[in-house]
């Protein structure tokens, strides 16, 4: 099959990518879900007048003449506790103590606070020693939201924030996406797990753990993960167990032309429809992509850098369309250091993003080997570079790929 271009690989997986059907889901478990339907307010916010202060409810007028020298007295009517009522109104010359939250008693327009009052301890009579104005220490019902208003809008991801809003109006349950049901799986006899001794030629399974932990952070579901031999039949067992069962498979190397890279091999025996197999690209060149049975089939190359990358490059967005929401935009850097292009391949390279004087500067990483996935320890972004004969150098503009866990430097 032939080589094609990133953005005709990335055309053609995004012809295949249909958003997950929603569902309403306990509040206890939305985190990091994405909403469906936009989430209104069933009331008002705040519900109901209240006091901002512990303090007194009472007329404003009547503290016009107040001052820590000559102060006002007002006879206490009552006292209103949050969550509490009152039966009695504030007239000309009277006031009530009131506890921050608790409901305004008609009649009054202004809370003075205790500091500025003779105390709580007060039984009849109350001295303020201070002026306050109309609505001073009131919040009004549906100052800060309207009955009505949408909170939160379809298509975000619910972090705390969105969720303690959800709780204050009532939502016992909230409308969301599907997550994207994923199932990982590498090849190799030299793969054994962390934890167990090196044999010779052996190497850790580190791949899998990494799209685990990028697929639980993008919000997809790992259904299985499994290091499988490098056997036909097992791997031909393995797929047609998952295969139509799943939204996204995901394998980590078997892709290329080596003599026990028979990955795309097992796909394309078990019925899977190739859609590309090589993407003009550095690294991860030897990529494969395909369908079957409703699952969409990505062959990732099995060097810790370039999987990683394509994850990010091709993975990862399509997971967030399936979630529901709308793939993060790239940015553009300016570069601080030269940028090493090829001449027929697009160029990925992992590299800091760090902002300087309000603007946005770029370095790409000196480790350049697909195998050296330290990189990651001091990178915060993907930089890329379409083909071009010479470096780019420093003062060209670049564009990246923020990684959505890490900070700007």
């Amino acid at each position: 099959m032939a080589l094609i271009s990133v953005q005709e690989a990335q055309a053609k997986i995004r012809r295949f990518v249909q958003v997950a059907e929603s569902e309403k889901v306990p509040l206890s478990e939305v985190s990091g879900r994405v909403t469906a339907n936009g989430i209104v307010a069933t009331f008002p916010q705040p519900r109901f007048n209240n006091t901002a202060m512990d303090g007194f409810a009472l007329r404003a007028a009547d503290t016009m003449e107040a001052s820590q020298n000559f102060p006002v007295r007002l006879a206490l009517k009552g006292t209103i506790s949050a969550g509490g009522t009152s039966d009695f109104e504030i007239g000309h010359g009277e006031c009530c103590q009131i506890m921050t939250g608790a409901p305004m008693p008609a009649g009054a327009d202004a809370v003075v606070k205790v500091e500025d009052t003779s105390g709580f301890e007060t039984t009849e009579n109350v001295e303020i020693f201070a002026v306050v104005e109309e609505g001073q220490n009131v919040r009004y019902s549906g100052e800060e939201i309207s009955k009505g208003q949408i909170l939160i809008e379809p298509g975000k991801r619910l972090g705390a924030g969105e969720i303690g809003v959800a709780a204050t109006f009532g939502y016992d349950r909230v409308e969301v996406y599907g997550q994207p049901r994923v199932v990982l799986f590498a090849t190799g006899d030299e793969l054994i797990e962390p934890g167990i001794s090196l044999g010779d030629a052996q190497i850790y399974n580190s791949n899998l753990y990494v799209f685990s932990e990028l697929s639980d952070r993008v919000g997809a579901e790992v259904s299985e993960r499994e290091v499988l031999k490098d056997s036909r039949e097992s791997l031909k067992s393995f797929l047609k167990g998952v295969i139509g069962k799943s939204d996204l498979v995901v394998s980590s190397g078997g892709v290329s032309m080596g003599k026990h890279d028979y990955v795309r091999d097992v796909f394309l025996e078990i019925g899977v429809e190739e859609h590309f197999w090589r993407v003009a690209q550095k690294p991860g060149g030897p990529f494969f992509f395909g369908t079957g049975g409703g699952t969409l089939i990505f062959g990732l190359p099995g060097n810790p850098v370039s999987s990683f990358i394509c994850f990010m490059e091709y993975v990862w967005p399509v997971c967030e369309l399936m979630s529901g929401l709308k793939p993060a935009e790239k940015v553009t850097a300016t570069l601080e250091t030269s940028f090493p292009r090829e001449p027929v391949k697009h160029r990925f390279l992992p590299g800091t993003i760090r902002v300087d004087d309000g603007r946005l500067k770029a370095s790409p990483t000196e480790k350049l080997g697909s195998h050296m996935f330290s990189s990651s320890l001091v990178t915060n972004a993907i930089l890329e570079a379409a083909p071009g004969k010479s470096f780019l150098e420093p003062g060209a503009p670049v564009s990246a790929r923020l990684l959505p866990w890490c900070g700007l430097k």
